[in-house]
């Protein structure tokens, strides 16, 4: 018996057009290469962005890069355990994290996983990461403050609830230890606090959240750690992460303080993911998508209106500058991106003036509409007076002849910087801010030697804390120094001169 190769052909073209089983390439996928905490995976022709994926030993990738025939995804784990050929399968959720009260106290790293040894955390809730920021209808103006407890930035730089202040400068300048004491001064304030550690030193972190625990701010704060020996995805994926967890909390119309520490090193994370994953190089080797990047990060801290609750997440993101270059790339991008900013310099960190902050270049666009009156009142000036000494003092290094007037405003200057000093993790409630700042802009420190005026005004406080208690309340509560308390005050504070000036 012969067989033809003419039907031979025909059966093979007759099964083929019979076979009716496709492979399913949408939901799983085959490991092209691995690297560098990056997958290029075949297959997965239905992910979607920020997508998570399954590798095998349940290991996790997110999808950053939809390429016409393949995904590239930044490994969550250890991606020496991957090799080419594993399959890796679709979840169908994209990247999300463990929302609600049970965070609070606890320290958390990127992906929800307690990293604090006080067992496993119980989630009821979950939000995605990303998400688009609330728009322009659902807002309200700022109109409550964020007290910092710190006294050059409640008077010259106010904060309100729901405003996005970046803190800027060069490292150890003090920029941390701002954020740490404003979260530390929101206890007994209703305010919920999450701190985000990007790329910081596991000792670093270990320090903040034992600060924060013997200050009780643990009571209200989460920390979110994606410390510097982790891998590039998990601080991309941090701050989101915090966002998501405060974003819950505004939704119930609580008022939340988020501090991303810091997007300097965020941005740094993103770049080499980009160049990992082949994406264009552009300024400074930065993606082009860079400042979209932090954005719709930033976009996202708001006070929503009363219809829609009437939560706030204030946002004070952190970057660090190099010799003071506020022009660089990811400054000038987050500069544009925030309500202001407070700009640390070393000269002031290193010539003692802590807080050092620059009462120049620092600014806050709208926490004035929030600052309460009877700061207004006395700090109203406090920016002018600065500048008007540090504009004499640099005139009067060449000439030794000063004229009384100069001399004057030198002095006044000197006092006002001295008032200005404050000690780490000692926030200062308003009231005292604002008896201190009126004691020193009605000129009653002039004559006290400047070593002697911080002694001073703690005692001054302490008279007023239990002879003039009434006063203090009356500025708490009023939120004004009107005519009738002014005289009190004034007679306070000159009998309090009269009888303690010669002791200081």
């Amino acid at each position: 018996m012969q067989i033809k190769t003419g039907e031979i052909s025909a059966l093979i073209r007759q099964q083929i057009k019979n076979y009716s089983h496709e492979i399913d390439s949408s939901d799983v996928g085959t490991v092209v290469t691995v690297g560098d905490g990056i997958a290029i995976v075949y297959g997965l022709d239905n992910a979607m962005l920020s997508e998570l994926v399954i590798f095998p030993n349940d290991i996790y990738g997110m999808v950053m890069n939809l390429e016409e025939h393949s995904v590239g995804v930044v490994l969550l784990g250890d991606g020496n355990l991957i090799k080419e050929g594993d399959t890796v399968k679709r979840t169908n959720r994209v990247m999300e994290i463990g929302v609600g009260d049970e965070l609070i106290g606890r320290v958390v790293n990127s992906l929800g996983q307690p990293i604090d040894g006080l067992g496993d955390i119980k989630y009821n809730k979950f939000r995605p990461i990303e998400r688009i920021a609330p728009g322009v209808m659902l807002r309200k103006s700022v109109d409550t403050p964020l007290q910092t407890g710190i006294k050059a930035i409640d008077a010259m730089i106010p904060i309100g609830r729901g405003q996005r202040e970046l803190i800027i400068g060069d490292r150890q300048t003090g920029k941390t230890a701002i954020a740490i004491d404003t979260i530390i001064n929101q206890k007994g304030k209703g305010v919920k606090c999450v701190y985000v550690a990007i790329g910081q030193k596991n000792s670093t972190v270990a320090q903040i959240v034992d600060k924060l625990k013997k200050a009780e701010a643990m009571d209200y704060t989460v920390v979110v750690a994606a410390t510097a020996s982790e891998a590039a995805p998990l601080l991309y994926v941090a701050p989101y992460a915090g966002c998501a967890i405060a974003e819950e909390w505004m939704e119930q119309g609580q008022d939340v303080l988020i501090v991303y520490d810091d997007l300097s090193k965020h941005a740094v994370s993103y770049r080499a993911l980009s160049l990992l994953l082949k994406r264009s190089p552009g300024r400074e080797a930065y993606p082009g998508d860079i400042f979209y990047l932090h954005s719709r990060l930033l976009e996202r801290a708001c006070k929503l209106d009363d219809a829609h609750g009437g939560g706030s997440i204030t946002a004070l993101p952190i970057v660090e500058t190099q010799a003071g270059d506020i022009s660089a790339y990811i400054p000038t991008n987050v500069i544009s991106i925030t309500d202001g900013q407070i700009f640390l310099i070393t000269d002031l960190f290193n010539a003692g003036q802590r807080p050092a902050v620059d009462s120049g270049f620092s600014v806050s666009r709208v926490g004035g509409a929030a600052q309460i009156k009877a700061m207004k009142q006395v700090a109203g000036s406090l920016k002018i007076d600065l500048a008007n000494y540090n504009e004499l003092k640099s005139f009067s290094q060449f000439g030794s002849d000063l004229d009384e007037s100069t001399k004057v405003v030198l002095r006044h200057g000197e006092v006002l910087f001295e008032v200005l000093k404050q000690e780490q993790y000692q926030p200062y409630p308003v009231e005292r801010q604002i008896l201190e700042l009126y004691v020193a802009k009605n000129k009653y420190l002039e004559d006290v030697k400047l070593s002697s005026i911080r002694p001073l005004l703690n005692k001054l406080y302490d008279v007023f804390l239990t002879s003039h208690n009434d006063i203090l309340q009356y500025i708490v509560d009023k939120k004004i120094i009107d005519e009738n308390i002014e005289n009190k005050l004034k007679n306070a504070c000159d009998d309090f001169m009269n009888i303690y000036k010669k002791e200081f």
